[in-house]
């Protein structure tokens, strides 16, 4: 009787050790899950940083006038 007695408590504590190990890693799993979700939102959502337009002329050479308000120096 001592031995089934001890079997039966030895088979509950295996039991619910793997219940409490299946709990933790399914929560774990979930809040990563999340914050997977979450981070992609919020790349996704994010504005785009604008980029700078070089603008270039087709001449090479500098440009000096006069407009009547002052001298304009076109580099």
């Amino acid at each position: 009787m001592q031995n089934v007695r001890a079997f039966f408590v030895i088979i509950s504590a295996i039991a619910a050790l793997s219940a409490a190990a299946f709990l933790t890693a399914s929560l774990a799993i979930a809040v990563a899950g999340i914050l997977a979700v979450l981070s992609i939102g919020r790349a996704l959502s994010m504005q785009p940083k604008p980029v700078p337009v070089k603008a270039r002329s087709d001449q090479r050479q500098m440009r000096v006038w006069n407009d009547g308000r002052g001298t304009i120096i076109d580099l």
